[in-house]
């Protein structure tokens, strides 16, 4: 009986918490670890005291030292509404009751971005197939994890499309943060490393004469701009203030100086977006894995034909998916 009635009010207790937190006004807003807290932070806090000044709203910055733990912070309700990359939102979307609302619009109207792979200016690399033929020889910065353009995209389309594992094919390999990574590339302390068009282009903006000697080698096919993600239990009070102020700014009377503030985070605006622009993310994820598994030689032949079976299913409902919503 004691135990019964000590289960009932944790029920009745945390009832209560998840109420409250639905109508304090306040809201930390989660900012994934491109570069260093110090650089987001100049270049995100503008945006954020103007998001907080319009919507009434209490909104804190959060970050962290990696992707995972904005991610994870969303999942324990740490954070209720974040800018993510398009792999770590489809991680929150699955794993932390996330959903997408908006989308950024790129500084030049583009509808994406790409992934990069730089070298030092007077690297001897001049394209993907030097750096694949010289590997054994060579230090590659990798991105986080979690990262879309820093991690995903060239997981598939630079090494298992070419049958190749980075940890196994370079003389070292270390994941960073974008910045990093530039900057490690500057000081030669890695040979070749993965980036994206847009934090390039901060980095030019900041250092102008240290990205003078980063040289491109390789660029993707274009990836979606990135999502804005908030927690589905969200009270739809607040979901709606956070929409109205991000699909407004930048549109209005003061439209100038707004746009100036969006620049600072490579962008012109936000558009509305939802779970469907994660679509391909997913389909990339699944070319990745389904080439791991033809490559893998210890696997038996009945285990291969069914995990690729499950592969072709999977990719024949994103596919499904992905017509129905053109």
């Amino acid at each position: 009986m004691i135990h019964l009635l000590r289960t009932l009010l944790l029920c009745a207790a945390a009832t209560v918490f998840q109420a409250y937190a639905q109508i304090t006004n306040e809201i930390n807003f989660g900012i994934i670890s491109t570069e260093s807290s110090s650089n987001l932070k100049e270049n995100w806090q503008p945006l954020i005291d103007e998001m907080q000044k319009r919507t009434g709203l209490k909104i804190n910055a959060f970050f962290a030292s990696d992707y995972a733990g904005i991610i994870e912070a969303m999942r324990f309700n740490k954070v209720q509404v974040a800018w993510y990359g398009n792999k770590a939102a489809m991680e929150a979307v699955d794993r932390s009751n996330g959903e997408v609302f908006a989308k950024m619009v790129a500084p030049d109207g583009s509808q994406g971005y790409y992934s990069l792979l730089v070298v030092h200016k007077d690297s001897p690399l001049r394209s993907l197939d030097d750096m694949l033929k010289n590997g054994k020889n060579l230090n590659f910065g990798n991105g986080d994890p979690n990262s879309t353009s820093g991690f995903l995209v060239p997981s598939y389309y630079v090494f298992a499309l070419n049958k190749i594992d980075p940890k196994m094919h370079f003389k070292t390999a270390r994941g960073a943060s974008h910045e990093t990574n530039l900057l490690a590339v500057v000081n030669k302390q890695v040979d070749v490393a993965t980036n994206n068009t847009e934090n390039l282009e901060r980095f030019k903006t900041k250092f102008p004469d240290k990205a003078a000697d980063v040289r491109v080698i390789w660029k993707s096919p274009l990836i979606p701009n990135d999502p804005l993600v908030w927690r589905k239990d969200l009270s739809p009070e607040l979901k709606k203030k956070v929409r109205d102020f991000v699909l407004a700014y930048g549109t209005g009377a003061d439209a100038a100086r707004e746009k100036a503030i969006m620049l600072k985070i490579t962008t012109a605006g936000f558009q509305a977006s939802d779970d469907r622009q994660l679509l391909p993310i997913r389909q990339l994820e699944l070319f990745k894995d389904k080439t791991k598994i033809e490559n893998d030689t210890a696997m038996s032949a009945a285990d291969k034909t069914a995990k690729l079976e499950e592969i072709n299913r999977k990719l024949a409902q994103l596919n499904t998916q992905l017509a129905a919503s053109k």
